[in-house]
């Protein structure tokens, strides 16, 4: 079996008195899909914030490709090849998406400052910056204002701009929040087709996505990791459905 991407030891993250990350233990293996799920103020956000370095963890040890990064930097990390999306769209309304898309392959490539040169002219800046947008369908909209984007398409928006760092591991934080069924169904497949060959750890309420793109699935209940397995497994499982899933899903 190959080593994981991305291990988790013992970690815990307190606020004051209040512990909300209670020695979490989780192995994510290379090209993996695994979904985090539990019932509101589990501490799943939380989790996330620790893994991509927005938080520092009060203890625990959090590795990537073997390496220790825990309490490091968010743009050292996303350099290392881990990206992640936020629950709020995190882009910028007045930009259109090619102008969007541009400022993050921008972000992440070491083009060297040159005042005088226009941004079009950069070698290569316009190719990559198509190049994401075909691989989330937005072609048609690369003038378009994000802001006026529907919201299925901003969040696809929002994922392109994650895979502008070419990551090894993504972190997707409720990507179906607030979609219909038809805006679900698209958004499923595309994460689908962007994470072929990539790890991706996913938090989302809805348990027929879960179920649906999981190849495994760790549930965290009050901070703790109560179970890890398999779709089936953790249909299964009596904790689990008395923690969070609840019998119709059981069932």
């Amino acid at each position: 079996m190959s080593a994981p991407i991305l291990r988790l030891q013992d970690l815990h993250k307190s606020f004051g008195e209040t512990a909300i990350i209670r020695g979490v233990d989780l192995d994510l293996a290379p090209g993996e899909r695994h979904a985090l799920i539990g019932p509101n103020g589990a501490g799943k956000s939380t989790l996330f914030h620790l893994i991509s370095g927005n938080l520092r963890p009060t203890a625990g040890r959090i590795m990537f490709h073997g390496r220790d990064i825990t309490g490091a930097a968010p743009r050292r990390i996303n350099r290392m090849g881990l990206a992640r999306s936020f629950q709020i769209t995190n882009i910028f309304p007045k930009l259109s998406v090619f102008e969007n898309l541009r400022l993050a392959v921008l972000r992440q490539q070491a083009w060297p400052t040159a005042f005088w040169r226009r941004i079009d002219r950069l070698p290569g800046l316009r190719e990559a910056t198509q190049q994401l947008l075909e691989r989330v369908r937005l072609q048609a909209r690369a003038q378009t204002l994000a802001g006026e984007l529907s919201y299925s398409e901003q969040r696809s928006l929002e994922i392109a701009m994650t895979l502008a760092s070419d990551p090894q591991l993504i972190l997707l934080d409720e990507p179906m929040a607030g979609m219909s069924s038809e805006e679900t169904d698209y958004t499923l497949q595309l994460i689908r087709e962007v994470t072929e060959g990539r790890a991706l750890l996913i938090v989302e309420h809805d348990m027929d996505v879960v179920f649906k793109l999981a190849d495994r699935i760790s549930v965290l209940v009050y901070g703790q990791v109560i179970a890890t397995g398999t779709p089936d497994e953790i249909r299964q499982h009596s904790g689990v459905r008395e923690a969070y899933l609840g019998e119709e899903v059981a069932a």
